[in-house]
């Protein structure tokens, strides 16, 4: 059985599966990379019962351990093999378990969101700042140049979000998910924007609040810990950044209702999100147990279907597609790179990290991943008819 499966997941590389016993499973072309893991009984058990949260929690607790190579190795490995490609539909029956099941694990509810969003970003903030960026961007970057370093992506990142929102000094905007605050104070200090940022993390509300503070802005833009549904407008502008992610299946409606209602007449919103080519699936096993609770990432149809519900229109859809690969990868080149990392936190936990952030690239890189940016206003003749004015962004 777990030759079979070694077998099918694998298809590309050089991996040699060692086996409790001594037997040997080679599997791959034999091409680059070259990989030897060896499995624990518990880690056979554990990668036939689940093979994608298997391989992860075995890996994390040491019955899956690496002889050569690395779990980017690995996962690479298995990515170009192609075994994460898109399935289809599926079934009507299968449809209708994926949605059961999204609507029972992704509720999050005022107290449900509060707590899968400590779960993740109350971890600290000198844990994340060892690996982000300097700005402390905790999204997609904007690769215009391939020779990008992340610092400059993460600022070109912003600027085309900028330029998409079409600010002018004193526009009210609001950012749903300000994160550590560096979008809305790029908003505020370069584009003279009146910002308002909401997060649910009380770590990232306390770091926004002291940058903005340190930076001579604290006039120009606050945080709050506060629910988007909570926020009272209307808002000349609204963006948001890696937070519909969060919301929900069930909730997706809602929340472009609570945008659309929160937006002026004549306002402009941008919505920035990690989306999946294919067709509705449900959340990875392992993204949903240790990294991301209640998280979920839509295909472009579950999210233009809610956008249409709430009546806005969609007047700019972009698609980026390997931006976020280079960005996962820089993150986890500079996580392994840290030196008080392995002092700091423990090796499970470090495991853990490294199979997220590795992941990640993959889902990107081989997988079914991407990011989608709309553009979104209530009426139809407030932006441009071309694409001009976004030209050099």
């Amino acid at each position: 059985m777990i030759g079979a499966l070694v077998r099918r997941l694998v298809k590309a590389g050089d991996l040699t599966v060692k086996l409790p016993g001594g037997r040997e499973i080679q599997a791959g072309d034999g091409t680059p990379p070259r990989v030897i893991l060896r499995f624990t009984r518990a880690g056979v058990r554990r990668l036939l019962a689940n093979p994608g949260l298997g391989l992860a929690e075995a890996y994390m607790d040491e019955d899956a351990v690496l002889e050569h190579g690395s779990m980017y190795d690995l996962l690479e490995i298995v990515g170009r093999s192609g075994s994460r490609g898109p399935k289809g539909r599926g079934s009507f029956a299968k449809r209708t378990r994926r949605a059961v099941r999204r609507r029972l694990q992704q509720a999050n509810d005022r107290v449900a969101a509060r707590k899968n969003v400590a779960h993740h970003y109350d971890l600290s903030n000198d844990f994340y700042r060892r690996w982000l960026d300097a700005d402390m961007q905790y999204s997609c970057a904007y690769f215009a140049r391939p020779d990008m370093t992340l610092e400059e992506a993460q600022v070109a990142k912003k600027r085309h979000l900028a330029a998409k929102l079409m600010l002018k000094p004193g526009h009210k905007v609001l950012d749903i998910g300000s994160g550590w605050g560096g979008l809305g104070m790029t908003l505020a200090g370069d584009y003279g924007a009146d910002v308002l940022g909401v997060t649910l993390s009380t770590e990232q509300l306390a770091l926004a609040r002291e940058r903005a503070q340190a930076a001579g802005l604290s006039g120009k833009v606050r945080f709050e810990l506060q629910d988007y549904r909570d926020v009272q407008g209307p808002f000349d502008r609204i963006v948001s950044v890696g937070m519909l992610e969060h919301v929900g299946a069930p909730n997706f409606r809602k929340y472009f209702e609570t945008v659309k209602r929160q937006l002026a007449d004549d306002g402009v919103a941008v919505i920035h999100t990690i989306g999946r080519m294919s067709p509705p699936s449900l959340t990875h096993a392992f993204t949903q147990k240790y990294i991301f609770p209640g998280g979920y990432i839509p295909s472009m149809s579950e999210i233009t279907r809610a956008i249409e519900d709430a009546g806005l229109w969609i007047t700019d859809v972009e698609v980026l597609r390997l931006h976020y690969a280079e960005t996962a990868k820089a993150w986890l080149q500079r996580f392994l790179a840290d030196p008080e990392i392995p002092q700091l936190y423990d090796g499970r936990f470090r495991r853990m990290w490294e199979f997220y952030l590795a992941g990640a690239e993959m889902g990107f890189r081989y997988g079914t991943h991407m990011i989608m940016q709309f553009q979104l206003t209530r009426k139809v003749d407030v932006v441009p008819i071309t694409r001009d004015y976004l030209l050099g962004s």
